[in-house]
This record gives C-alpha cells, structure tokens and sequence, in this order.
C-alpha cells in the first residue's frame, strides 16, 4: 500500500502539470530577487545621495536578494521531489509577505517610498504562495496520515 502511495505520488510529481506549476514558481523567485537586487540598488541610490538610511533598511535590503536564492534552491529541490523543501517554500510564501509589509507598517520604522518597494517585493512570492497550494502541486505532495 504504501509503495503504490510513493508511487502515485512520483508520477503526479513527474507529470507536466506539476512541472509547469514548479517552472512557475522558480522564475517568480527569480522575479522577486531581481526587485530586491532594485530595492538594494535604491537603498544605495537614496544613501550616495545625502539622505539618511537606517540599518534596519540596509540589513532588509541586502537580506531579501540572498533569501531570494535560498527559496529558489528549495523551489528546485521541491521539483525534484523533496517534501521538505516544499513545505518550507510553501510556509515561506504565506509567512513573509505578511511579516515584511507587517513589519513596515509599523510608524517610524522606515521611510513609505521604501514600505511601498519593499511591498512591491513581496508580489512575487504572493504568487508563489497561490502557485504552490494549487491543485497540481498538492496532489503531488499528498498529505500524509
């Protein structure tokens, strides 16, 4: 029983659906690195030009770009087959968004040109979240008992 689960579950992992849906995901975390590569790129911009950036806008900035790697590696473990690395990508997608504009929502604690930016940011891995709980996705990572 539970080898024809693994392999019910690797067939729907291999399908094209499921690779499609994997494809989709990988570029929208390219996408979202690239916009906070931008951000980082803003955050120099604005500081080279007298005004004044906290730490706590340099350490975002220069964090979202190397977090945008780290989910992209997990996205393409998760497309070879790893669970872990889809439930963490998966977590990540609904945890981050609301914890970054969350976070910037907060008065004083940064500038509204760089809460909108880092808004911005989070669209992306928004769609990850959507792309990654749709049905192709589930069904190849079928909850266990």
């Amino acid at each position: 029983m539970e080898t024809n689960k693994h392999t019910t579950e690797a067939a729907l992992l291999n399908s094209t659906r499921a690779q499609e849906a994997f494809d989709m995901v990988k570029n929208t975390v390219k996408v979202y690195g690239a916009l906070g590569a931008v951000a980082l790129l803003a955050v120099i911009a604005v500081s080279t030009s007298g005004h004044t950036v906290n730490t706590f806008m340099w350490v975002r900035a220069a964090l979202l770009p190397a977090v945008a790697v780290l989910i992209h590696r997990m996205a393409v473990s998760a497309s070879r087959g790893s669970r872990r690395a889809f439930e963490r990508v998966s977590a990540l997608a609904v945890i981050m968004p609301i914890a970054i504009i969350g976070v910037d929502l907060i008065p004083g604690i940064c500038p509204p040109w760089y809460a909108v930016t880092q808004a911005v940011c989070m669209l992306p891995i928004i769609r990850v979240a959507f792309i990654i709980r749709g049905s192709a996705l589930r069904a190849a990572f079928l909850k266990s008992r």
